[in-house]
């Protein structure tokens, strides 16, 4: 435990006082892909006219939204990337997103 985490909680005069890890308490639930609901759409902006396939509503850890990120680029075979919980990939492909998505066992909703 670095010094720093220590600042954030207030001083305890219990001796047997041990701060718990709160990474530990927060992790979250592995949730099946058929339980999920992911909605795919397509954004312009700020991207300089450009336009990405985006995807939205991953519930699970930062690893597993990683993974089905890479998967997507790998079977889109285009670049990407994963932020805020969102997986972005290059070009105007939502279909076929969509489709990997449902093969997968996802339940995908379709914007735009």
């Amino acid at each position: 435990m670095d010094w720093k985490d220590k600042l954030n909680f207030a001083y305890s005069t219990n001796p047997d006082f041990k701060p718990s890890d709160e990474d530990e308490n927060q992790k979250q639930e592995v949730v099946p892909p058929s339980k999920q609901r992911l909605i795919v759409g397509i954004e312009r902006k700020n991207r300089g006219g450009k336009c990405v396939t985006i995807v939205k509503g991953f519930v699970g850890s930062d690893d597993d939204i990683e993974k089905l990120g890479k998967t997507l680029k790998t079977r889109c075979g285009v670049g990407g990337t994963v932020k805020d919980g969102e997986i972005i990939i290059q070009g105007e492909i939502k279909q076929k997103v969509a489709s990997i998505l449902q093969e997968m066992g996802y339940k995908v909703i379709i914007s735009g």
